[in-house]
């Protein structure tokens, strides 16, 4: 079977973040074999400047744009601050969405995650996320949302251990992995 690239991008430049801590979890010990999951930090992405969207384009945007052009599917994972989605990640799709609104996201399937302390688990963060994606025209995978409320209990020694959030977590990869491979091209055969 043939390996699915795939991309998680972490709306949270903290050192102990618990998103992080999340896509870390996902790559090294739920996503199966078959699926490989590479983090690309921002931390290095300046503010957006629509200025030099187009023409003296920063390294760090060319590198976002670029992991993001030849992933299969995405996986976006933010916090909750003030009842929103992070700067962090707006400023990242902010980037992604232009120039000209020529996204590398338009059609990509894409699922995201929110996890926060607050028992809400980032909903409105969520929502937030998702009509920013609506406008890029990404491919929201038709899954749940993902929240993970409490979630410093459910941390522990830099990976989650919580086996609930850890399963529904794990099946919306599924999710999204099934998706990719339904978008795939058909491979013609001979006999």
């Amino acid at each position: 079977m043939k390996t699915i690239h795939l991309l998680g991008l972490c709306g949270s430049l903290r050192k102990a973040s618990s998103n992080a801590v999340i896509l870390r979890t996902l790559a090294t010990e739920l996503v199966p074999a078959r699926i490989h999951l590479r983090l690309h930090s921002l931390h290095d992405l300046p503010l957006y400047n629509g200025d030099v969207d187009g023409g003296d384009v920063p390294a760090a945007v060319l590198a976002l744009r670029d992991a993001v052009e030849h992933a299969e599917g995405v996986i976006l994972g933010t916090p909750e601050y003030s009842h929103g989605m992070s700067g962090v990640m707006k400023n990242a799709l902010d980037w992604l969405s232009g120039p000209n609104f020529k996204s590398p996201l338009k059609g990509k399937p894409t699922i995201t995650f929110t996890a926060t302390p607050a028992f809400t688990g980032g909903t409105r963060a969520q929502q937030q996320l998702h009509e920013t994606l609506w406008a890029m025209q990404a491919e929201l995978v038709a899954y749940p949302q993902i929240i993970i409320a409490d979630v410093d209990a459910k941390i522990c020694d830099g990976r989650l251990w919580d086996e609930s959030a850890r399963q529904f977590l794990a099946n919306g990869v599924s999710a999204l992995e099934e998706r990719v491979r339904d978008a795939a091209p058909a491979t013609l055969t001979w006999a």
